[in-house]
């Protein structure tokens, strides 16, 4: 079994006999700071509160349904009885930021029911840890309460104040927009425009809905993260901003009808979860989310391996390659043949220097994107039967390729993209992952661009939320894994699925390619909301930074070269892009060596420093190894990161390879401008960082022999 529990303490449930609709004694658990309360308001409405070290976070706040034949299912309740239980184990990740993860909280389940009749029953299970709360409501089986329609889930988060807050709108059915950074009373979604179309949000009706993760903080000094855990048959929560409160409250995405979610009893809601401190490095090192995931049931994850790949995508991005075979649809072609657009990237002999690039320099896999027919009139079109995932192009060899690839010791990843139809992909899953076997792909890239069908869906609603988790559990069956772009936000379901190793579901590196790119604080923010319920496939490592797309030649990074390099520290995954044309790291061989040495899986992680929105510094130790990597980045300000070798072994020397911002580097006008030293350090060092305006630093730690470290100077921080 992959769940390990090294310590597991579970104590006994403790059932307390029923008590009055009305409390007006509060329940309370308290874990370290973290303090939940819950009663019956006069109404019988649940109420929660949490305070962290006596200071208020959530005031008062209801929780409850409306449903479609009972639009009050949040008031009018009765406690029946109340349970309560510690639970406290260790378990190990198949991958991760680090190798053992905690799961030490308090429960308390309320056994709640409506006092009119039919007399149904609710159930909520709160769980308090160390830094935050989490919970969710339980439909138990009864029989005034089957089948049933949730019009809108009625949980609130009423804030003390005026936050500050790093957001974006609550569409439906994207999430890749720069974060607006505001307070709570200024939050408006009729400002806002989609990145990647330059239109008006469609799809977020309510102009004051923001997405979630949301991170927050207070004047008092507190960090607050709010986001949902194990999102599973139910549609994604957004939160609506009550302005003159400062309140929030849930609202489900819908379906083609209108409606939020059909379930049946006995049943289960998503975690909500409330990640709060007074230090913006414990929100990052929270694990609360993942604990609260399921533990998988997979019994062989052998097979499940992080890597890095590289691939043809970014000259797509950057109109050097195409992804169609032809500029014309199949009814245009010549006898019903597809007629050469000469620049389609996927053909089997540009292929192969792809292969030999990654086997060259000890990269695991490579991606190949528009190997398969379609692509020729796919998007935005609103089709059903658009691609075809086991049909390649007339100049792409599968098997060829295969064998090549097998030579080099280089894996296949397979590109899925749906344009959408989603009907269409679940037609043809069971064959493309029988098509994978074939030819030995074991990972795969899905993409969903476009409008979902079936029509009237949406990325983030309940319909998707279960083809994406059914398209893990296939992919399972056949060994395979994945990494899903355009999905809706992850919520730690990688703890059960550690087959879906990534996710898009943010603004990526892409977007410095075909629209006007990110701010540099956008990779500040990323961590602290996006990453929040998972890693992100953000394709980093770009070294040309200027003048590398034909169709906007004053188009650039909004990064330095040392900061494209640290973010494969700050910017978690399994699965990491060398994202960059191999010309462009030949070019530049010893900033490259980073990419090739930086590891993928980890045995810990620390948390250095950060702020939302400014900076933040992190330090990894390989899988297996006495490594270190350290990552620092800033915002569009330059600043000093420092970070103390503490987590070093004591009295053993390293080497520190500094990849660093040159003096003169500035994101805008100097953003290829590094240089790199070594130097002797121990764990008493402290390593003094510049960094330049939207700049960073990538470092890498390794053991070195006593005779040998005399070669080496004493880092001495300036």
């Amino acid at each position: 079994m992959l769940l390990k529990k090294i310590n597991c303490y579970i104590f006994l449930v403790i059932l307390v006999p029923r008590v009055a609709a009305q409390s007006t004694n509060p329940l309370s658990v308290t874990m370290n700071k973290v303090k939940l309360e819950v009663l019956l308001d006069a109404g019988g409405t649940p109420v929660y509160t949490v305070q962290f070290d006596q200071q208020p976070v959530i005031l008062a706040s209801k929780l409850g349904f409306s449903l479609a034949d009972d639009s009050t299912f949040y008031k009018d309740f009765e406690l029946l009885n109340t349970s309560r239980r510690s639970i406290n184990e260790t378990w190990q990740p198949v991958w991760g930021e680090v190798n053992t993860i905690r799961n030490q909280c308090e429960e308390l389940t309320l056994f709640l029911r409506q006092r009119k009749a039919p007399g149904r029953l609710l159930n909520i299970i709160f769980r308090v840890f160390e830094e935050g709360v989490g919970f969710r409501y339980e439909f138990p089986l009864q029989p005034n309460l089957k089948y049933f329609i949730v019009t809108e889930e009625q949980t609130q988060f009423n804030l003390t104040g005026d936050h500050k807050a790093f957001w974006i709108p609550g569409d439906y059915d994207t999430n890749e927009y720069p974060y607006t950074t505001s307070a709570l009373s200024e939050i408006d979604n009729t400002k806002m425009v989609n990145a990647s179309t330059d239109i008006a949000v469609r799809t977020a009706p309510d102009p004051y809905a923001v997405q979630t993760p949301l991170m927050m903080k207070s004047r008092e000094g507190l960090y607050i993260n709010i986001h949902e855990a194990a999102l599973s048959n139910y549609p994604a929560m957004q939160l609506q901003v009550n302005k003159a409160g400062y309140s929030l409250s849930s609202r489900l995405v819908p379906d083609a009808t209108g409606n939020k979610a059909y379930l049946h009893a006995p049943c289960k809601t998503p975690w909500r979860t409330i990640i709060v401190s007074n230090k913006a490095t414990a929100i990052l090192a929270s694990k609360l989310i993942l604990n609260l995931n399921e533990p998988t049931t997979l019994t062989n994850t052998s097979w499940i391996k992080p890597m890095k790949f590289v691939g043809v995508w970014w000259e797509m991005q950057t109109a050097r390659a195409t992804w169609n075979y032809s500029d014309f649809p199949d009814s245009v072609g010549v006898n019903g043949k597809l007629i050469p657009n000469g620049r389609h990237g996927a053909n089997t002999a540009h292929v192969k220097k792809y292969i030999d690039f990654a086997a060259t320099n000890g990269i695991g896999a490579v991606l190949v994107e528009g190997w398969n027919k379609g692509w020729e009139d796919w998007f935005g079109n609103w089709k059903e039967n658009v691609f075809n995932f086991t049909t390649p192009y007339p100049d792409f060899d599968v098997r060829e390729i295969t064998h090549y690839a097998a030579s080099k010791g280089v894996a296949m990843i397979m590109h899925h993209e749906t344009s959408g139809s989603a009907t269409d992909y679940e037609r043809q899953l069971d064959t493309a992952f029988r098509f994978m076997d074939l030819f030995g792909y074991n990972s795969v890239k899905t993409g969903y661009v476009g409008k979902i069908i079936p029509r009237g869906e949406h990325h983030d609603g309940q319909w998707m939320v279960n083809h994406y988790e059914r398209v893990a559990q296939k992919a399972a069956q056949h060994q395979i894994t994945i990494d899903v772009h355009e999905p809706m936000r992850p919520t730690g379901q990688h703890r059960t699925w550690p087959n879906w190793m990534a996710s898009e579901a943010g603004r990526g590196n892409e977007y410095n390619a075909f629209s006007n790119g990110s701010a540099p604080e956008h990779e500040t923010i990323l961590p602290f909301t996006r990453l929040m319920g998972g890693p992100m496939d953000y394709t980093p490592g770009i070294f040309n930074m200027k003048g590398y797309t034909s169709y906007a030649p004053d188009r650039q990074m909004h990064t330095t070269l040392a900061k494209q390099l640290a973010l494969y520290v700050t910017i978690y995954s399994p699965l990491q892009m060398a994202a960059d044309l191999p010309e462009n790291y030949e070019a530049k061989p010893d900033a490259f060596q980073f990419i090739k040495a930086v590891a993928v899986d980890w045995d810990d992680t620390k948390i250095i420093e950060a702020e939302p929105g400014d900076y933040i510094s992190i330090a990894r130790k390989e899988k297996g190894k006495a490594d270190w990597f350290v990552g620092a980045i800033t915002d569009e300000n330059s600043r000093t990161a420092v970070v103390p070798l503490t987590f070093l072994d004591k009295g053993l020397p390293y080497v520190a390879v500094i990849y660093g911002d040159a003096p003169g580097a500035d994101w805008k006008t100097n953003p290829e401008a590094y240089k790199i030293e070594s130097f002797l350090v121990d764990s008493n060092s402290t390593l003094k960082l510049k960094l330049a305006a939207g700049g960073g630093a990538a470092v890498h730690i390794k053991p070195v022999a006593a005779a040998n470290a005399k070669q080496y100077k004493k880092y001495i921080a300036k």
